[in-house]
């Protein structure tokens, strides 16, 4: 088991890190500098994704579309196992299976955000509020429960070794 985990961490960091330092970088600088989607955890106006878009050339658009959409179809699922696997290994009872509903529903919500992005970028003229007000929800649901996810396995990790360090004394 502790095999697949580290074969795995290392899948959603190399998924990761493509997307942070090459296709991210390429849509933002291809927007004029503003910001993809998936990167404003406070969520965005009509406004705001308006512009975005109108920034956004068709190749940026394509490349959105194809390539991070692609990237971002397997980074919430590796992420969601991955932690999941450190919680049953930190935690038990309750707060496993607490910490464990927060990462899945991330990953549940990242679904969502692209989804909502998808119909975004496809758009053109037709964008719509509703569309919008429903991707950027999904983009702040994704940012608090990846964020707390997170700050769970740093306190599951810290408990951990502080376990082992009282252990060995």
């Amino acid at each position: 088991m502790r095999l697949i985990f580290w074969l795995l961490f290392l899948m959603m960091t190399g998924v990761y890190l493509t997307m942070a330092l090459w296709s991210i970088p390429k849509i933002t600088a291809d927007a004029g500098g503003l910001l993809a989607f998936d990167l404003r955890p406070m969520g965005y106006s009509f406004e705001e994704a308006q512009a975005f878009l109108a920034a956004l050339s068709e190749q940026g658009r394509d490349f959105y579309l194809n390539v991070q959409q692609m990237l971002d179809r397997a980074y919430p699922a590796l992420f969601a196992v991955v932690m999941v696997l450190a919680f049953r290994q930190i935690f038990s009872g309750a707060a496993q299976f607490v910490a464990s509903v927060v990462a899945l529903a991330g990953a549940g919500f990242d679904y969502m955000e692209n989804a909502s992005v998808a119909v975004m970028l496809r758009a053109g003229g037709g964008l719509n509020e509703a569309i919008v007000s429903a991707a950027s929800r999904w983009t702040m649901l994704k940012s608090a429960s990846v964020t707390v996810a997170l700050i769970l396995l740093i306190i599951g990790l810290v408990r951990a070794v502080l376990a082992k360090r009282k252990a060995k004394q």
